[in-house]
């Protein structure tokens, strides 16, 4: 819905509109930078909504002393996690209904909104009971937050009812259809089963290009250079995980059971390691001139290709470099970590 560190003008324009204020047209930090920015004292509160920020970024270590340079950790969470571990000077966990409880508000049972991996937008209602009478939803959090922080303000908007929004979704997602282009009749089609989000190039045959055509680049493949005995690492995920939830030790999809710290490598390269298969290791990450350590992870023999390296994310995180990034999107190199083994 345009809500990343780089709006768009036509989004902010449409914010001003609709809501009757100047909203910032200064762009904000993504994941790197804001990591970055906190490592070196320029931002003050972290505040995560859901997720595992810790676990779910790039080099463990500098990102956990990044979050205890602020002064203020906050994390609106439906479970604990070990993003809660590391603090700034002061922490709060605020505990909020998860999306399988039901959110009884003021107007009756709430909806919300979710995307499928498909590009589906559909309703979502919880039918569990709420873990907690005083458990409040992430829509009351942030509406409550504003409500007591923003009438101060006289450059912000005036005529957002927080507590109503706080009791009817439906009067949020109005002003959605206000904002966003192909939102239209928001309400009516999530109840209606869902729709699909807007695509200029599907719905219009319309290319979002300086010519208004689909331009076509070529990327030369870059050529990595490898120290002596030198993989390169992708990190992946299991079969039964979710993101950074891990469900159980197992991974039928690759035959590992009863264990996350391992790294796959083919049998070329065990060999001419001098390898045995469950042999513990320790991985050592290289980025100009600096190393990171993984340590006792256990080989596992797999059809991949020589040279490369397998391990599981978030494990194999520490090992990922907070300056290794691609150049246009800023995103963290995952699947090109450049390491070194050595024995346990």
């Amino acid at each position: 819905m345009g809500i990343f560190e780089r709006p768009a003008k036509a989004f902010l324009d449409a914010l001003q509109r609709t809501f009757q204020f100047d909203p910032p047209r200064n762009y904000g930090y993504d994941t790197v930078q804001a990591i970055r920015a906190m490592h070196a004292g320029r931002v003050g509160v972290f505040f995560a909504m859901g997720g595992n920020f810790l676990s779910a970024t790039p080099d463990t270590t500098f990102t956990a002393e990044a979050l205890r340079r602020t002064r203020l950790t906050a994390h609106v969470s439906t479970k604990l996690n070990r993003s809660h571990l590391v603090t700034g000077q002061r922490a709060l966990i605020l505990p909020c209904l998860g999306r399988t409880e039901t959110d009884h508000q003021a107007s009756g049972d709430q909806i919300v909104s979710v995307e499928n991996s498909m590009g589906v937008v559909h309703a979502s209602t919880g039918n569990l009971s709420p873990g907690s009478e005083y458990l409040r939803s992430e829509v009351a959090i942030v509406a409550g937050l504003a409500q007591a922080t923003l009438p101060a303000r006289k450059d912000l908007p005036s005529k957002v009812d927080w507590k109503a929004w706080t009791s009817n979704y439906d009067l949020i997602r109005d002003q959605v259809e206000q904002v966003v282009p192909g939102f239209e009749d928001y309400n009516q089609r999530l109840r209606e089963g869902g729709f699909y989000l807007p695509h200029a190039v599907r719905d219009h045959r319309r290319f979002d290009t300086p010519s208004g055509k689909a331009e076509f680049t070529v990327h030369p493949i870059p050529k990595v250079a490898l120290p002596e005995g030198g993989l390169i690492l992708m990190t992946l995920r299991s079969h039964d995980q979710f993101n950074t939830t891990i469900y159980g030790l197992n991974d039928r999809y690759r035959g590992v059971t009863k264990g996350r710290r391992v790294i796959f490598l083919s049998e070329a390269d065990l060999e001419r390691r001098g390898l045995l298969p469950g042999q513990r290791v320790d991985i050592t990450s290289h980025f100009e001139g600096e190393t990171r350590r993984a340590e006792r992870f256990l080989t596992v023999p797999y059809d991949i290709p020589e040279g490369c390296a397998g391990a599981y994310f978030p494990e194999a995180n520490v090992l990922v470099p907070i300056g290794s990034v691609a150049t246009k999107s800023n995103t963290p190199a995952y699947k090109s970590i450049i390491i070194t083994l050595s024995s346990s």
